[in-house]
């Protein structure tokens, strides 16, 4: 999966399909609604808070917040450029 404007790669689809979850128990479990679970699968960025509980949910500790959503390097958001329109 290529990095593109706006999305950071994430292992949370693989994971949860590991588990046998679909997204809307996903969702259900981390109290997050379905649409957040979709957009985060997808790549989009969202809150350390709801990084935690999708981490929670996944069955997994906070810590290890680095295997499912690695960090985004500096060189990549340098790279990635404005969108003034």
């Amino acid at each position: 999966m290529s990095s593109t404007k706006g999305t950071h790669p994430n292992r949370v689809r693989e994971l949860r399909e590991n588990r046998l979850m679909t997204q809307a128990q996903l969702a259900r479990k981390a109290k997050v609604a379905l649409r957040t679970i979709h957009s985060v699968e997808k790549g989009m960025n969202c809150r350390m808070d709801t990084k935690r509980k999708i981490l929670l949910a996944l069955g997994m500790r906070f810590e290890d917040k680095d295997q499912v959503f690695p960090p985004v390097s500096r060189a990549a958001e340098i790279e990635r450029p404005f969108n003034l329109s």
